[in-house]
């Protein structure tokens, strides 16, 4: 996850697909993609809280239609991701993982690179802090008076549809969402445009499958978690903040009408 979404430029191609599963390198992964093919990369994380109020809302009308229902359905999302990810050179993190096989049917020429942990034991110990649904009532009130975040509980009650569908359970999710991860990849990806890569392999592996020199610089590592939590607590505060204000705003209107009251 980065400090700041990612802007599109208009004509940039559309190559690389971002499979892995939220809190598998995504962060490092993503910028390293940027490095290689020189363009923006929409990672859905960041697009998603710190993007303009347009990005979750899309995201959210995505999903909604998943997955779809009829040729009607099919055709509306297909255009809408087009209307998302144009301008992009790849797409990665939540809710790409789970669109792979739609993106791959408006983007057929595209690679899809899945990242992967050490072990599915060290990604499930890795998800343990993700919200469940008996703190949502509490973002969706602080989050409110935040313009786009206050979208947020819809964007996670839509994720979550898209996991329950492809895996079978929600969170807290187990070694079962790795492993039936994978086996939809392997089932709606040709293999020879499939890659599984972590992020510790550095440079080389991802050069080698992109056809792409090895750049002169370190290989980004950024904490995926750690920017998430610290994302979660920024965001969190800055909802209290606002409520904070908008309640001493309240009092201080609220008093001369008190007066006015006591002395009719």
């Amino acid at each position: 996850m980065g400090n700041k979404p990612s802007v599109p430029q208009p004509g940039t191609k559309f190559q690389v697909i971002g499979a892995g599963l939220s809190r598998t390198g995504t962060a490092s992964f993503s910028e390293a993609i940027r490095v290689l093919l020189s363009g923006p990369v929409y990672h859905g994380g960041t697009q998603a809280t710190l993007g303009p109020e347009v990005e979750i809302r899309s995201l959210i009308e995505i999903l909604s239609l998943f997955p779809a229902k009829t040729p009607a359905d099919k055709k509306k999302m297909h255009a809408l991701l087009k209307q998302r990810f144009d301008g992009y050179a790849a797409a990665t993190d939540a809710p790409t993982c789970g669109l792979v096989e739609e993106l791959l049917q408006v983007y057929p020429d595209a690679m899809v690179i899945c990242t992967v942990r050490d072990t599915p034991e060290t990604w499930v110990k890795s998800m343990e802090g993700v919200s469940n649904a008996s703190t949502m009532w509490f973002l969706r009130f602080v989050l409110f008076p935040i313009p786009g975040m206050r979208y947020f509980v819809d964007y996670i009650n839509v994720l979550r549809h898209q996991w329950v569908h492809h895996y079978g359970e929600r969170e807290p999710v187990t070694e079962k969402t790795h492993f039936n991860h994978v086996a939809y990849l392997k089932r709606v990806v040709p293999e020879d445009k499939l890659m599984f890569f972590n992020v510790k392999d550095g440079w080389e592996p991802l050069c080698r499958a992109l056809g792409k020199d090895v750049p002169d610089i370190p290989f980004p590592r950024i904490n995926d978690s750690k920017a998430i939590d610290d994302l979660a607590m920024k965001m969190i505060k800055k909802g209290l903040l606002r409520w904070l204000a908008i309640f001493a705003t309240l009092g201080v209107a609220v008093v001369p009408l008190l007066s006015l009251i006591l002395k009719a």
